[in-house]
């Protein structure tokens, strides 16, 4: 069966409630099912390289300006 759910995650400088709320998602009975993305508007805080170091199966989009959360 493919992806039934798309999760897209805006973040800007909030590593600690991302990571968190990545856990939460890929604690997820139905994994196989998910497509998580990030889409990170320039964090400063290491956001982005925790994501792919800690969850190499979410797809990082990496802004390089803050355009906001409805352009993210």
């Amino acid at each position: 069966m493919g992806v039934k759910l798309g999760v897209i995650i805006v973040n800007y400088n909030v590593k600690y409630f991302l990571k968190q709320c990545l856990e939460s998602v890929m604690n997820s009975t139905c994994l196989s099912q998910i497509e998580v993305f990030v889409v990170d508007n320039d964090s400063k805080d290491g956001s982005v390289e925790m994501v792919r170091e800690s969850f190499p199966s979410v797809k990082v989009i990496a802004n390089k300006v803050n355009v906001g959360f409805s352009t993210a």
